[in-house]
């Protein structure tokens, strides 16, 4: 019996690695391929955001719905349909023969992708016992800084040699991988709040809601973008009055009013990922229209970040088993502010050596941060809650990208408008990166805070050595 429980841990965190590894692999190997999707298609500045910040948009709409979905119909469920939609989704991709065709699989890969994020951490959190959490949560994480590691490196490559459809079609067998051995290997399911309503009024209006703000954002600064905005804004407290009424809530508010540590463990969460997000996005821009880099060689660059964070990831999580993590994520948190702070300075002629001395201290800073930091979120709540504390990860580490990417649209907006990223418009571009990092350092400064005030995790939910 014993045999079978660990042959099923095991299964459970190669399957969850897998997946971790997939979702930020296809991130960061298409900021790489963003000038060559621009060079095909014609793309603005703002349209070519797009192509990034679409996935991420409907993977934030679809996460909170689908994590209360996995509690309530079983996580193995939903992380089997996930990874489906979105090997599907990158088949689409791959062959799309026009921006809107592939801004629209785009889309369909994000609500795959938000299945996966919403299941594969509760899925691991079910299967370990509590005194190996923080490990196997820096396995995890450890995964998705690999992910984030080669994308750059293999997608600069497959780019460069094989056109950047390629990635796309990269994906593809592993996502068949996955699929073949949750069907094969992982035994069991997990859905602690079965038979419970699921809130689709609640899950509507949240979806419109971001919805109207990012689209909002995306078109500034015409007049009627305000307008949407304002919408959204709205959108989101009808949707914060709807959940604190409803008996069975797509999204359980309670936690955030009476739960501390969860609370603030995910706004630090939302914050350092709102800063850091579009850093590859804005660096890839400028590695190859500025310095004249190419996508092989750009991503040779960008791949120093998140491969410290693989590195410590592990080491962090392991640390945040024995030491009080919101004292490890603190300091990644704070480290994090310097990596941002000094790349405000950055310019058309900073060496090569000094972006990855900046970004080996972003790497080092996300990496104390990120495990401790889900530790905290994922042990401070009871076992019916973990399909949305898991999807409150995904949550907000997508609503974090969102709000990073919006950020970075909302500043080529006002800076470059609707011109295209080249060499006449160095100076506008520089000028909106500076802008950006100013933006970004500010919000993470503000994270330490959220980080260090959130409280320690009650004695009946610590990690036990």
């Amino acid at each position: 019996m014993q045999m079978n429980v660990e042959i099923n841990r095991r299964s459970a965190l190669i399957i969850a690695t897998l997946s971790a590894f997939l979702t930020p692999f296809m991130g960061s190997s298409i900021n790489i391929a963003l000038p060559a999707i621009q060079k095909e298609f014609s793309l603005d500045a703002v349209l070519l955001s797009w192509v990034a910040t679409s996935y991420i948009l409907a993977s934030v709409i679809s996460l909170v719905p689908f994590g209360r979905l996995a509690d309530i119909y079983g996580r193995k469920r939903v992380f089997t349909w996930g990874i489906s939609i979105f090997t599907i989704a990158s088949f689409i991709s791959a062959f799309s023969i026009s921006a809107s065709m592939l801004i629209f699989s785009r889309i369909i890969q994000g609500i795959g992708s938000a299945m996966i994020f919403a299941t594969g951490i509760a899925i691991l959190i079910s299967v370990f016992p509590v005194s190996q959490r923080g490990r196997v949560l820096g396995v995890n994480v450890a995964a998705v800084y690999i992910g984030l590691s080669v994308g750059p490196f293999l997608g600069g490559f497959l780019t460069q040699h094989f056109t950047w459809r390629s990635i796309f079609v990269f994906t593809i067998p592993l996502g068949f991988i996955i699929i073949g051995l949750v069907l094969l290997r992982l035994k069991g399911e997990w859905a602690e709040a079965k038979n419970e309503k699921f809130d689709m009024q609640g899950s509507l209006i949240y979806a419109a809601s971001l919805v109207a703000l990012m689209y909002g954002i995306s078109v500034l600064p015409k007049q009627i973008s305000i307008l949407i905005i304002v919408l959204g804004i709205g959108g989101i407290f009808a949707f914060v009055k709807w959940e604190m009424k409803v008996t069975n809530p797509v999204f359980n508010l309670t936690l955030f009013r009476v739960n501390r540590v969860f609370a603030f463990s995910n706004l630090a969460a939302l914050i350092n990922y709102s800063a850091t997000f579009a850093v590859a996005f804005l660096l890839s821009l400028y590695l190859q229209h500025i310095r004249g880099l190419s996508a092989q060689n750009a991503g040779l660059i960008l791949i120093a970040q998140p491969v410290v964070q693989a590195i410590f990831s592990p080491i962090a999580g392991r640390l945040s088993d024995r030491i009080e993590p919101r004292i490890v994520a603190s300091i990644g948190m704070l480290l994090t502010t310097i990596g941002l702070f000094l790349f405000i300075f950055l310019h058309e002629y900073s060496t090569l050596g000094m972006i990855i001395a900046r970004l080996i201290i972003l790497g080092f800073g996300f990496a104390l941060f990120s495990s401790p930091n889900t530790n905290a979120i994922m042990s401070s709540v009871e076992k019916k809650f973990y399909g949305l504390a898991s999807g409150s990860v995904g949550t907000m580490r997508l609503m974090g990208m969102m709000i990073s990417m919006g950020v970075a649209t909302l500043i080529f907006a006002i800076f470059i408008g609707r011109s295209q990223i080249t060499i006449e418009h160095s100076a506008e571009f520089l000028k909106s990166m500076s802008v950006a990092f100013i933006v970004f350092s500010l919000l993470c400064f503000v994270g330490i805070f959220a980080s260090l005030i959130r409280g320690k995790i009650a004695n009946n939910n610590l990690p036990q050595k």
